[in-house]
């Protein structure tokens, strides 16, 4: 069962819920507040690990999850 990421208007709480797919576009209610939230985009990160031991980003130039920037001072991977 996929993990689908939530965020809510009204009080910006960011949430997970475990749903069948056959359920990921019906509504979510947020825990906090209890309104309608909107699903959101998940991001996530794939690590290889490399022949020396080392981890290497998959799929990307960024090691960063949080923005598409190949690397900024706030980046600590």
């Amino acid at each position: 069962m996929p993990i689908y990421e939530y965020l809510c208007p009204e009080c910006s709480f960011k949430f997970e819920l475990l749903r069948p797919q056959s359920k990921a576009n019906e509504t979510a209610f947020c825990p906090r507040c209890h309104r309608r939230a909107k699903r959101i985009v998940s991001s996530f990160a794939c690590f290889s690990k490399g022949d020396e031991g080392s981890s290497a980003p998959i799929g990307g130039s960024s090691s960063c999850s949080s923005c598409s920037a190949t690397s900024c001072a706030t980046c600590h991977m």
